[in-house]
């Protein structure tokens, strides 16, 4: 563990106004992005508070950044691994905020030396650590400077444009940032970051409905990530209002019901159509022929989105039906039902809504043949459409 410098309180400033005056002075620095500033400051305060959560995220957030500046690379591992076990007790202590929450998943994905890779090549690695060094600073200038050397080394190396479009960010030069974010975009669509900073941007600017654009882009990149979809929500609570929850409550089969459960004939017939598809697949015939590289059975897109489809059929003849048309109609399950089928969005909302380990599996190659039709679900269905001028912003990680 590193030795930091804790400040010394003298006797006579070490009442409860004097530690809050402090705590106040060390979170306004940490607000304004001044972390190696702050650190010191944070370090004594969680010394003499270890159960102040929101300073324990804190410190975490500010030992990350001080670990780039660290050229000793196993010191600078051991840094965010100390990190990592900050946020873990300030979980246990009740702080769930987004920064702790997307921090420690961060820092979750890290090996167990707590070392950050960026490159094979020893140049461009050296470059990207010279780079995170003068990031951590807050001398973005050099920052830039050594991403960009990085780059030319290596041009398809997504977080070197990452982080120029980030360092531009910084500087509130908004257009260099977005087209540096572009560019990062572009070397790897499949990576949540580079939309999830430029909806950040975008934010800061007043433009919501570009934030909200960006984060529908980052969703579709990568739909089963978490951090993805708390920003999301917290674009939706700067917008007042919320992300709708899409959900088709399909009831478990007339045989597993519960004594006395009664449901509309109408509309048990509906859920009838999905289970007896669902069974075909879980039978193994319809797996194994669908799959035959798989050895294993296990849950799939076409077998969720075929068994709500023969759903909604059967639904959508009962609803032409005079005689059933308002039973069928009135049940929400079913009603959302018939929305996704005909929108075409049934595939959509299985990998969205759905997307157990098994369905997730079927997510790649889907996205690669319909990205365009992924976005318009999150559109059309999930992210509520407004675009409200308002200078909050959400808050990355980095």
């Amino acid at each position: 563990m590193l030795c930091l410098f804790i400040p010394f309180l003298p006797a006579q400033v070490t009442g409860d106004a004097a530690h809050q005056a402090l705590r106040q002075r060390a979170s306004d620095l940490f607000s304004q992005g001044k972390r190696l500033e702050a650190l010191p400051l944070i370090e004594g305060l969680v010394k003499s508070n270890p159960k102040d959560g929101q300073m324990l995220v804190e410190l975490a957030a500010c030992l990350v950044d001080h670990a780039a500046t660290l050229g000793d690379q196993d010191a600078a591992g051991k840094e965010r691994l100390r990190a990592r076990e900050l946020l873990d007790q300030a979980w246990k202590l009740g702080n769930y905020s987004a920064l702790a929450l997307n921090l420690s998943e961060i820092l979750k994905r890290l090996p167990e030396s707590g070392a950050i890779k960026f490159s094979d090549n020893p140049q461009v690695e050296q470059a990207m650590e010279a780079g995170e060094a003068a990031f951590s600073r807050r001398d973005f200038d050099a920052a830039i400077q050594n991403y960009s050397k990085a780059l030319g080394l290596d041009p398809k190396n997504y977080m070197a444009a990452l982080f120029i479009g980030n360092a531009y960010d910084r500087q509130r030069q908004f257009a260099l940032g977005a087209e540096w974010y572009e560019h990062a975009i572009q070397i790897d669509p499949d990576i949540e970051t580079a939309y999830r900073y430029y909806a950040d941007m975008a934010a800061k600017e007043g433009d919501m409905s570009k934030a909200r654009t960006m984060l529908i882009h980052a969703a579709v990149a990568e739909p089963y990530n978490q951090i993805v979809w708390r920003e999301l929500h917290a674009w939706a609570t700067l917008n007042r209002t919320h992300l709708n929850g899409v959900l088709v409550a399909v009831p478990a089969p007339a045989e597993n019901q519960p004594e006395g459960f009664q449901e509309p004939p109408e509309v048990s017939v509906v859920w009838q159509a999905y289970h007896s598809v669902s069974a075909r697949w879980k039978q193994g015939d319809e797996f194994k022929k669908r799959f035959p590289k798989e050895r294993e059975y296990r849950h799939s897109l076409p077998e969720e989105a075929e068994s709500l489809s023969a759903a909604a059929k059967v639904a959508r003849k009962l609803v032409q039906d005079k005689k059933t048309a308002g039973l069928v109609a009135n049940d929400p399950s079913v009603s959302l039902l018939l929305k996704l089928y005909e929108a075409d969005m049934m595939e959509a909302y299985v990998l969205f809504s759905l997307g157990d380990q098994g369905i997730a599996k079927d997510y790649r190659p889907y996205r690669e043949r319909n990205r365009a039709k992924l976005e318009e679900y999150m559109d059309k269905f999930v992210v509520p459409a407004t675009s409200p001028q308002n200078s909050a912003t959400t808050s990355s990680p980095k």
